[in-house]
């Protein structure tokens, strides 16, 4: 048995992963991180941990004190210069986000081809990966909830308050909700038009994160598929491939 960990700005989401298939798969908000530990039921004694963490040093440290209760190490993933088939054009290699990393080794193994990989979580990435398993970029925005938050925060009259996205909103709450979706959508749409327009298509978009299934009915007109666990699924492949 083997646990992978998605250590993100709002939840830690978990998979017991057992012979190439997800035993359970689980969640809890990142704030209590402490109990992490208690949280993970497995049937079975653990011989491997491996996490992404962008969530900063104390979850590190939660996530550690888990493991010690858990029975094995954590192994903190960190983004390489090439691994599981993805090779990076980042300046920096290790400065890309762990989770990121995970999500595009995760989207190479499901689905091969050209993709943009989307986390629409607290922040929205969209990372575009080349036919030939390159990381080629990506662009980080406010994700839907942050930007009705930073209105919320910023403006006078502009309060978080219950919305659907519509094309024409005739209220303020449907209209500040449609236009953090829109604007999502609209980077997502940029960004696959950017691929296009140098020579990668066709474009899946593979989306994850919270607001997946707000996303996937804007972006009909792209092939998109959702993914609920896309990080995990990159942690299993390091964990499984040995690469």
């Amino acid at each position: 048995m083997i646990l992978m960990l998605d250590a993100g700005n709002t939840r830690i989401k978990w998979g017991l992963r057992h012979d190439g298939a997800w035993a359970s798969t689980g969640a809890l908000p990142t704030a209590q991180s402490d109990t992490l530990g208690e949280a993970i039921d497995r049937a079975q004694p653990l011989r491997r941990i491996l996490a992404a963490n962008v969530a900063g040093a104390p979850v590190q440290a939660a996530i550690v004190r888990a493991a010690a209760r858990l029975g094995a190490p954590a192994e903190f993933i960190q983004a390489r210069a090439q691994q599981c088939g993805v090779r990076s054009s980042y300046d920096d290699p290790a400065q890309l986000g762990a989770d990121r990393w995970a999500a595009l080794i995760g989207a190479r193994r499901l689905f091969g081809g050209a993709c943009l990989v989307v986390n629409a979580g607290t922040a929205l990435t969209v990372d575009a990966l080349s036919d030939d398993g390159v990381f080629l970029g990506g662009i980080i925005a406010p994700g839907i909830e942050l930007m009705r938050r930073a209105l919320d925060a910023h403006t006078a009259g502009l309060r978080v308050q219950p919305g659907e996205v519509r094309f024409f909103p005739a209220n303020t709450g449907d209209a500040i909700m449609s236009g953090a979706a829109h604007a999502a959508a609209g980077a997502i749409e940029r960004m696959a038009g950017f691929m296009l327009a140098n020579g990668q298509g066709p474009v899946r978009i593979v989306l994850s994160g919270g607001a997946a299934s707000v996303l996937q009915p804007l972006l009909a007109a792209l092939d998109t598929a959702v993914v609920d666990h896309l990080v995990l699924e990159g942690l299993a492949a390091i964990a499984e491939e040995g690469c």
